[in-house]
Parts: C-alpha cells; structure tokens; sequence
C-alpha cells in the first residue's frame, strides 16, 4: 500500500534531487516526545541512553511515521539506534507471524563486524518487542545462519554476499521484507558492493519502507536513492565532512626511526588506543612489536578469520588488549566504549579515510584526540589529507619518545605490563561469530597478569563466499592493490616514508 508522506516535510522534486534540501532538526530532548514506543523506551533506559543524537532526533519522527529517510551522518553519531527503533517499532505493531525462510526486515551492512555491532544493539529492542535477529555473513559456517532462517527471523542483518548466496541456495527469499535498511552506503560502494545490493533490493517489496544511512553522498549513492526511496524525508547531522568539536587533531614529525619509540610511548598511556596502519601486512607486524615492548595489543585485518577477528575484538572491548592495530577495515562502524585517542601511524591514503578511522574516538559526545605520525617525506601528502578533510591540525617536530608534547596528548603513567596470546585457549568468549558490540567493562585496565610472547592471532580465513571480498576488500582504501607504489597519485605515497611499501615497519629501517 503507497504511504503519502507527512505534510510539509518532503517536497515534489525529492525523488529526483532528494540531496537538495534537508528537513531542519529542532528535535524534542527525548525519546519519549520523538514517539518511541514505551517498551522501547524502557530498553533505552536501563542502558542508559536517555538523550537522542543529532541523527536519531532528526530522523525518527519521519521513521517511525513509515516514511522513506535517507540520513547523512558520521560514524558514532547513533545511526544504529536511528533505523534500529523504527524497524522493530513497524514489526511490532505489525503483529504477523514470522515465516520460515522470510526474513520481516533486512538491514544490509557492510562488513562482518558492522553487522555483529548492529545486531548486538537491536536484540535488546527486539527482545522487548518479542521478535527475533539474526546475522548473516561470510568467514563462518552458513549452517547455524541457514538453521536461524529456516526456524524463521523478523529482523535479518546481513552482507551482500553471504546473503546472496544463501538466496541462491533457496535458503532465503526477502519476498515478506517490510522494510529495508542499507547502513553505511558510501563504504558499500567503496567495497563494490552496490551491484548486490540492487540485486537484494530487487528483491524486496516495492510497498515497504526504506532506509539508507550515509556518512556522505555522491552520485552512486544518488543512483540508490532514486531507485529505491520514495520521496524520502532527507536529514543531515554531523556529516563526515565536518570535523567533530571535541575532537582535538595533532600531526607529530618525527625522523622514521624515531616513529616506533614515539608510538610505543603514547599508547603505554592509560586507556583504550586504536593505531591504523596502510597494509595487512603493516598491522600484523606492528602489533607484533607492540606486544615484544610489553604493550597489549590486536590486530585487526582482512588476513584474519572470522574466529580470530571475533576474539581480538572481544580482547579489546573487555580490556585485556588496550591497543587495537588496525587497517581500514576498522574505520567504519566499529564502535568501542572509552577509545581515548587515535594514531594514524601511517597516513591514509585520501581524506574520507582519515575522517572515519578518526571517528573511532570522540563518539556519542565524547572527547577524543587524533594524532597522525608523518615523516618529512610525508609532509606535502598530509597537508593536503588534512586540507581536503576541513581540518586545521596542530603540528609538532618531535625529537624522541621523552619530548613533553606526547605527556600532553595521551596524560597519565606509561605501562607496559606485557604483551598478550591470542591464541583460542586464552581468550575468552571468541569465535562464534556472533554480535559483540556491547562490553563497555575494563577499559582503562593495562591487562595485568597476560602472557608475554605474542603469537601470530588466527590463521588465513578461508573465503568462501563472495561476501569475503568485504572482509578483504576493506582493508584497503580505494585504488589500492598489496603495496606498491607504481607512480600514482600522491595522496597514494603518504604513509610511505619514501619505501616502496605504504605501510609502518617496525624492523626494516
């Protein structure tokens, strides 16, 4: 049945250029006055969260009233929550019976580790409201994901490829899906995704609602939009395009051999720590080294299993790993309570690259620090990132690991209580693949009492669906194949250090 938009907020031309204008937001200051169902509510409460985001006020009136919404919003600004409500709301009231095979609802993500995060935020909700969730990706055994269908879902989170083929093998049909939700629509098209995604989206009901959610918007976005909204309430809060207040930027020149003491000083500091390295390859040897030097850390790359993915993160929120080496494959919408500061250790290579992985701290009003490491053949290429992104970093030459200036940025006693194994017998909690996204617990702690000696986390995930490009794919940016520089542009050579590999070395010189 056509749903005719509220009066007053969409205009005729939104369908063809729903980027022209943006319905103002002078919200309520509660969930209550926004229309959030009282069970709901009760849910939001007891975690405490009581005071709506700029997106989530925006957005949810027009939501919850069935409407198509296009949101624009950085990472961390409470998208989940945002299209979370709405969607279990619409089931709830809707009252039918799940069907084996049918999924209710459809929210596409785009990597593995997003959709864990959104379907550990929804449960709860849709616990309150007496529906089910469930996860659908690659790197995992489809066996318990195809046995979850069959018994029949409401609310199904998944990527573009595992999805697909659990719909080729007849173990899925979105034909029931009475609303859809694409979340971080700009990284689906940096990943290639957007040819399944209209695929799956073909597949759903034209009648039903939908949302897409996006940190920005270019003409592949623009393309989804005109297809598959109709006349779409459109709100904009906190883009990725505007820096966030409380996050404080700072460049530090070092010499290239002075880039690992300075690093191992700031993430000795208390708290949570995320370090963003180019490559693979880069991560995995620079978590090495920071476990060697006694500082707890993971990495978090598309080289690892699912299982070790999932059993990294899961050290990481808990406490037991205070430092999270990643590649860009951790800059979008992984959330971890209390992440004090950010370290590009290696430069990205473009702007939007830097904007996200900065969003890893200063979340949901939160203060952050963001530091990038550049050396002087990198100074150009950072000046440019950071002129391109809308920022005014303050730069600092940094002379060695003692220089007053890191006491400033990352305060407090420098640690190092020993690095940590991760292998299966020592963490705790991992390898189900599951939705982890909670565990707000322990992180100022410096993992006392871990194993020293730290062991390669994982093994080789073995790709078996196409859905693993995302999980490969993501950790690097767009335009970018294994790390050789081959004379392109020069936001490419930043992070490099004038080396043929882009990403930080820890034993090479």
């Amino acid at each position: 049945m056509a749903r005719r938009p509220p009066e007053g907020i969409a205009p005729p031309c939104a369908q063809r250029s729903p980027e022209r204008y943006t319905v103002p937001h002078t919200g309520p200051a509660s969930f209550a006055e926004l229309g959030v169902p009282a069970d709901l509510l009760a849910v939001l409460t007891a975690d405490q969260i009581t005071v709506p985001t700029p997106i989530q006020a925006a957005t949810l009136p027009d939501s919850l009233a069935g409407r198509d919404v296009l949101g624009r919003g950085r990472t961390g600004s409470g998208k989940t929550y945002a299209f979370g409500i709405p969607v279990v709301a619409r089931l709830a009231a809707d009252g039918r019976r799940r069907t084996p095979k049918r999924p209710r609802a459809l929210v596409l993500a785009p990597t593995r580790e997003l959709a864990s995060q959104i379907a550990a935020s929804i449960a709860p909700l849709a616990k309150a409201a007496g529906l089910t969730t469930t996860t659908v990706f690659g790197g995992v055994g489809q066996g318990p994901q195809v046995n979850a269908l069959r018994d029949g879902v409401d609310i199904l989170i998944a990527c573009p490829g595992r999805l697909e083929d659990l719909i080729g093998q007849r173990h899925c049909s979105l034909a029931d899906v009475q609303v859809t939700v694409l979340d971080e629509a700009d990284h689906m098209a940096d990943l290639g995704f957007l040819p399944a995604v209209r695929r799956l989206l073909d597949q759903t009901p034209k009648g039903g609602q939908r949302m897409l959610f996006s940190a920005t918007l270019d003409n592949a976005i623009n393309v989804l939009v005109k297809r598959y909204l109709e006349s779409p309430a459109v709100h904009e809060a906190d883009s990725a395009q505007s820096p966030v207040a409380k996050m404080d930027h700072h460049v530090l020149h070092v010499e290239r051999e002075q880039r690992l003491p300075v690093l191992l000083d700031l993430v000795s500091a208390p708290g949570r720590t995320v370090v963003f390295t180019r490559t693979k390859h880069g991560a995995k040897a620079l978590a090495r080294q920071l476990n060697k030097n006694g500082v707890p850390a993971v990495d978090l790359h598309g080289n690892l299993s699912q299982g070790a993915r999932t059993r990294n993160m899961d050290a990481f929120h808990s406490g037991t790993a205070t430092t999270l080496v990643a590649t860009d494959i951790a800059a979008r919408g992984i959330h971890v309570d209390d992440v004090s500061l950010v370290v590009h250790a290696d430069p990205p290579a473009e702007h939007k690259a830097y904007l996200h992985r900065s969003g890893r701290t200063a979340r949901a009003g939160a203060a952050g620090t963001v530091i990038t490491l550049m050396t002087s053949e990198q100074r150009r290429d950072v000046s440019d990132l950071t002129r391109a992104a809308g920022i005014k970093p303050t730069t600092t030459r940094i002379t060695g690991a003692s220089h007053p200036v890191l006491q400033e940025l990352a305060p407090g006693e420098r640690t190092r209580p020993g690095g940590i194994d991760l292998t299966p017998a020592t963490v705790q909690g991992g390898g189900n693949g599951g939705g982890n996204g909670g565990g707000n617990g322990g992180g100022r702690r410096r993992g006392a009492g871990a194993k020293p000696a730290a062991k390669k986390p994982g093994g080789q995930g073995q790709q078996r669906s196409g859905q693993q490009r995302s999980g490969q794919g993501a950790a690097k940016p767009a335009g970018q194949r294994s790390g050789g520089n081959r004379g392109r542009s020069r936001s490419r050579g930043a992070g490099s250090g004038g080396h043929s590999a882009a990403s930080f070395s820890t034993g090479r010189g």
